[in-house]
C-alpha cells in the first residue's frame, strides 16, 4: 500500500534585514548595565538614557546636542520643546496662559519622548532628553521621566546663575523668549533641586564643550553609583 504524500514544508520567513529591533513590551527599559572592570566606566562608550534638567537659558539643548554628537556610539537627542511643537494648529502656547490645554499638551510631549527613548534605547541607541523638570512637582517630573523612560535614566541637574540665564534667555527670539520676571522665577524654583542628591553642574563659566566634557565625569560616577531618585 503507498504512503500518503508528506505535505511540503512551510516556507522559512526571509530574514529581517532592517535591523529593526522591536520595542519590548509592557515595562520601561531596565537600567544600563556598566561593563565589568575595575576601572571607571566610560559613558562615552556605554548605553545611557540621560535627563538633562535647567531652567530655560541653562544651555540644556546646546549641551545635549554637542554631548550627543561627540559620543562614540550611536545617541540620539530629544527634545521636550521641539516635540511640544509638533503640534501646528492648535499648540497651547503656555506663554498665552498656563491652562488645562498647555499642561495636556506638555504631559503628551513627555509621553512621547518616553517612547521614542524607550525605542532607541532597545534598538542599542543611547539618548539624552532635556527639560525643565521642577524639584515641587516630583510626581509629573522626575516620577513621570521615570515611568515613560524606566529605572535606567540618569538626571542630572544643570543650573547656572541666575544672571547667565538672563543673558542666554534674551538672545532667544519667537516663543522660547521668555520675560524676566518669568526666567527669574523659574531659575528660584530649580534652586530645590541643591540637597535632592542629584547631580548638579553650574556651567556659568564654562563653554558648551567644558560643560559636556564635566556631563561625561558626573555620568562615570552615577553609572558606579547611581542617584537615589
Amino acid at each position: 500500500m503507498p504512503l500518503p504524500p508528506v505535505p511540503p514544508a512551510p516556507p522559512v520567513p526571509a530574514p529581517d534585514t532592517t535591523g529593526h529591533v522591536p520595542l519590548p513590551p509592557g515595562g520601561p527599559v531596565a537600567a544600563p548595565s556598566a561593563p565589568p572592570t575595575p576601572a571607571a566606566p566610560d559613558p562615552t562608550t556605554t548605553t545611557l538614557a540621560v535627563l538633562l534638567i535647567g531652567p530655560a537659558g541653562a544651555g540644556k539643548t546646546s549641551v545635549a546636542k554637542y554631548w550627543a554628537d561627540h559620543r562614540r556610539v550611536p545617541t540620539a537627542h530629544i527634545s521636550l520643546d521641539d516635540v511640544r511643537e509638533w503640534v501646528r494648529s492648535g499648540f497651547a502656547d503656555p506663554q498665552s496662559g498656563w491652562n488645562d490645554h498647555s499642561e495636556a499638551q506638555y504631559r503628551l510631549a513627555r509621553r512621547t519622548c518616553g517612547f521614542a527613548a524607550r525605542n532607541f534605547l532597545a534598538n542599542g541607541i543611547s539618548c539624552i532628553l532635556d527639560d525643565a523638570v521642577f524639584p515641587d512637582r516630583p510626581v509629573v517630573g522626575l516620577g513621570g521621566w521615570k515611568r515613560h523612560v524606566g529605572p535606567g535614566l540618569l538626571p542630572v541637574v544643570l543650573l547656572p546663575g541666575l544672571e547667565i540665564v538672563l543673558e542666554r534667555n534674551a538672545e532667544r527670539s519667537g516663543n522660547r523668549r521668555l520675560t524676566d520676571e518669568e526666567v527669574a522665577r523659574i531659575h528660584g524654583r530649580m534652586a530645590g533641586w541643591y540637597g535632592s542628591g542629584l547631580p548638579i553642574i553650574d556651567n556659568s563659566q564654562l563653554d558648551v564643550p567644558q560643560t559636556a566634557h564635566l556631563l561625561n565625569e558626573v555620568l562615570a560616577r552615577s553609572i558606579t553609583s547611581p542617584p537615589n531618585w
